[in-house]
């Protein structure tokens, strides 16, 4: 290959004599040229035509491009020029291994910035791929540029003629080993991967788990999902639980309103039309009770001992759940007292058939 590329060149270097310095010393300059006219013409070329799309990442890829394929050509002259002073194989053969490293490095540079900054558009953009949003972002980012550092050392080693079949082949084995010793950790991490990509829950919404704890999503990791509950005490859960049980997100949907239910039992012979106005204007009258959808009242069914009605309303958010549920039955039992509305309560009747009789 070094050969062939040699043979290219020399005959172009023929009128410059035998003098292998001057004419590299002409590669050299004329790779500045070239880099130079690169720079100024074709690279100004392609920025005016990229202004005149609608799209801007084009404009970054365009600005982004000039820093690699400048060095680039200019490494390309030095490598030129090293065939032309003909150093032997073992000097020409680390100085192009260096130059091949160099590149690599460069353009290694420009792929992780570039994958960067596409990443954050397309999970910026509302027509997005689905698994790819704010949230699964750092993991394709970190996934993204694993991928290109690890091609990069591959080639690199191939560049010095490392064999990396061995390499390889010791990676494999110590892979199988960790995993065998790591496979709850590993079952974490896939499980993580599969719940940023899914996105069933995200940081803020509140969740009950099947296990009964109720909370907000404080942070979603690789590992575990941390959950804040109402008691102020953070329940850690290792992801491959929480991707393996029964989540109700209280948060998920359209939107974050929340139903509440609040049963309440009337005494038998109570105007049930008064009963339903009264539950009806404490909903209504409540400042923090959802006006759309409205509320309403359902007589669920003839009790053992009482009518029992069912108020329903809906809340902003299902943190405010408690707090609502306490507020308004605080004044349906105030208005039921006023009103004149009985709630009947269990009541014991104890008949005594005879007294003991006394001893002695």
């Amino acid at each position: 290959m070094l050969a062939d590329l040699q043979n290219k060149i020399l005959p172009y270097l023929e009128y410059f004599g035998d003098h292998v310095f001057i004419q590299a010393g002409v590669i050299i300059v004329a790779s500045f040229f070239v880099a130079w006219v690169f720079n100024s013409f074709i690279i100004t070329f392609l920025k005016r035509m990229a202004l005149k799309t609608k799209h801007t990442f084009d404009d970054y890829l365009v600005e982004a491009l000039h820093t690699p394929l400048y060095y680039s050509l200019l490494l390309l002259g030095f490598s030129s020029a090293t065939l032309v002073l003909d150093l032997g194989d073992a000097a020409e053969s680390i100085l192009f291994s260096s130059i091949q490293t160099l590149v690599l490095i460069i353009w290694v540079g420009f792929l992780l910035k570039t994958t960067k900054v596409l990443l954050k558009r397309v999970a910026r953009d509302k027509k997005r791929v689905h698994f790819l949003h704010p949230q699964t972002l750092p993991l394709f980012e970190n996934l993204a540029n694993i991928s290109i550092i690890v091609l990069a050392v591959y080639f690199i080693f191939s560049a010095w003629h490392v064999d990396m079949t061995a390499w390889l082949a010791s990676a494999g084995i110590v892979g199988i080993a960790v995993g065998f010793a790591a496979k709850d950790t590993l079952a974490n991490l896939f499980s993580g991967v599969f719940i940023l990509a899914d996105a069933p829950y995200k940081i803020g919404d509140y969740v009950v788990l099947d296990t009964g704890e109720r909370g907000a999503i404080t942070h979603i990791g690789m590992r575990s999902t941390r959950l804040m509950t109402r008691d102020d005490v953070e329940v850690t859960v290792p992801n491959s639980m929480m991707g393996n049980t029964k989540i109700i997100n209280e948060s998920g949907g359209g939107t974050e309103k929340s139903r509440i239910r609040i049963k309440v039992g009337v005494a038998y012979g109570s105007d049930i039309d008064k009963v339903r106005d009264i539950l009806m204007k404490i909903a209504k009258e409540h400042e923090e009770t959802c006006d759309d959808p409205e509320p309403r009242v359902r007589f669920r069914l003839f009790g053992a001992s009482s009518l029992d009605f069912e108020l329903l309303c809906w809340i902003h958010q299902p943190v405010d759940r408690g707090r609502v549920l306490d507020a308004i039955n605080c004044k349906i039992y105030k208005a039921f007292q006023k009103e004149g509305v009985e709630i009947p309560y269990s009541k014991h009747d104890l008949y005594i058939k005879e007294m003991p009789k006394k001893v002695g």
